[in-house]
């Protein structure tokens, strides 16, 4: 297991980027808000906690995880001055091929939109087995996974910023 052990919500602070400047869209899923939710405030701190203004962090909600590319689509087109997105969604496998095919759309719609609009969008997505997994990673026992995608988004809209001078 890959977070078998491990602390999403740890990371070198002195290794990101000052985020001041930054302007940030979080899309986030209402499907599984209980998980959702924690994901988001994981995120919201990491972002603050490394200079990011708060009135620079627009939050928007989607119905469900499927829903999250056209969302950060959405807001990517309204405000082109957006640095980066980072999409949270929590998708809990079921008794049917819903949850392949959710997962499975969601991934490839997100890395689309970081593709055709040229802005890191992160992808916060849990796709796990059981739901005490989801919450394990959502401010549990393995610390954050909004957090880690918070750091990561921080991390790309560096290097975009770094290559493009």
């Amino acid at each position: 297991m890959a977070t078998a052990g491990k602390n999403l919500s740890f990371y070198e602070k002195g290794s990101l980027p000052n985020g001041k400047d930054f302007r940030i869209a979080i899309v986030v899923s209402e499907w599984n808000d209980d998980i959702t939710s924690n994901l988001l405030k994981g995120a919201l701190e990491a972002l603050t906690e490394n200079g990011v203004l708060r009135e620079h962090i627009l939050i928007k909600n989607v119905p469900g995880t499927f829903e999250l590319p056209l969302g950060c689509q959405f807001v990517l087109e309204h405000d082109t001055d957006l640095d980066g997105v980072i999409a949270i969604g929590c998708v809990i496998q079921g008794e049917t091929k819903h949850f392949d095919f959710v997962c499975q759309g969601a991934t490839q719609g997100i890395m689309n939109v970081n593709l055709e609009y040229n802005t890191p969008v992160s992808f916060c997505v849990l796709t796990d087995n059981i739901k005490q997994q989801s919450i394990d990673r959502a401010g549990g026992k393995h610390g954050n996974k909004g957090t880690e995608c918070a750091v990561a988004l921080l991390k790309m809209i560096g290097l975009q910023n770094e290559l493009e001078k």
